[in-house]
């Protein structure tokens, strides 16, 4: 009875040892992301792409609205030269009436010319017997430029309607970048210091392993010739730099700056906007894409990169994000592969 009490209470030991150590060794629950700490993540990225999405859709507003006010400028100098022309004609005008009372008298029909509403002048100027031959061409050239200068004004006020109406989106999607990322940024603060930590932790070494497979992936481009070479050889070695929006360089990008600087290097211009991007250049079909052509995503078009082969694509990401080579398919992320151009 006492060596069996004895194995049983030697038993129980293990079996507590072997518990402890398998507790100890084995990998804790916190070794792996929490699938509340996962949603969180992926919200935050969704948030950060929202708000790149934004970016694009601000800067499309931004180049509508510099064409508008290049419109606005040259309808204005139009009204500015029409204004001039009839004010020159309503001297002219003056001038007659002045030589024409020193000779006869303020008549019937310079009442009229200079009456509240001079067109009562030029509807009566045929049966009036005292108007000159001078006058009637003065006036016919008055009634020209009178319409002329109200149909400049009519069209400079529909050009000013619309770039404050320009003015607006544009400060509309600006607006909504900031919403987005304050949003994110929300979500991070709720969250225990711990685990916003870890969050952050885990997305630096997504992104330095991004980084190594990019550089890695990035040798594609040395076989590249022409301006397309040397779009994205400049590309590419942005690679690790920020994503902010609105930036071109030198070390801080959007998508559409920095495929707007790769190819400003190959003597390309092109506009600091993706959706802009897409009417440059010529349509190319995805069996023919080769290095060097601009890829677009999203509708309306939000998104930009320079292909570099293999289905892969040299980008900047969105906020949070940095530089890199990624594939892509029919769609990249949440945004669908909508076409290429070859410049």
């Amino acid at each position: 009875m006492i060596l069996r009490y004895r194995q049983d209470r030697w038993r129980v030991a293990l079996f507590c040892i072997s518990a402890s150590l398998i507790a100890t060794l084995a990998p804790t629950a916190s070794a792996a992301p929490s699938a509340d700490l996962r949603a969180v993540r992926a919200e935050v990225e969704r948030l950060q792409e929202d708000a790149a999405e934004a970016g694009e859709n601000a800067q499309a507003a931004k180049i509508q609205l510099g064409k508008l006010k290049k419109q606005l400028e040259s309808v204005q100098q139009q009204a500015d030269v029409q204004k001039q022309s009839v004010q020159s004609i309503e001297k002219s005008l003056a001038a007659i009436a002045v030589a024409r009372y020193k000779s006869t008298g303020l008549g019937e029909g310079l009442e009229l010319l200079f009456s509240a509403d001079p067109s009562l002048y030029l509807s009566a100027a045929g049966s009036l017997e005292n108007v000159t031959r001078k006058q009637a061409i003065e006036l016919r050239k008055y009634a020209t430029a009178k319409q002329r200068l109200d149909a400049a004004s009519l069209t400079v006020g529909d050009k000013l309607r619309l770039v404050q109406q320009a003015e607006a989106r544009y400060r509309a999607q600006a607006s909504q970048v900031e919403a987005k990322l304050a949003q994110a940024e929300k979500l991070l603060a709720k969250l225990e210091k711990a685990d916003r930590e870890r969050i952050l932790k885990l997305q630096a070494m997504d992104e330095e392993e991004r980084r190594k497979y990019s550089i890695e992936q990035a040798k594609l481009a040395n076989a590249v010739s022409g301006r397309a070479g040397t779009a994205l050889r400049y590309a590419v070695k942005q690679i690790g730099d920020s994503y902010v929006w609105g930036a071109a360089g030198p070390i801080k990008w959007d998508c559409s700056g920095l495929t707007m600087r790769s190819f400003q290097q190959a003597g390309v211009r092109l506009p600091h906007s993706s959706r802009a991007q897409f009417g440059y250049g010529r349509s190319i079909s995805r069996s023919n894409l080769q290095p060097g052509d601009l890829v677009f995503f999203g509708s309306p078009i939000s998104h930009v990169g320079i292909y570099i082969g293999k289905n892969k694509m040299v980008h900047a990401p969105r906020p949070g994000a940095r530089v890199q080579i990624a594939e892509f398919g029919n769609y990249f992320g949440r945004k669908k592969y909508v076409g290429a151009r070859r410049l």
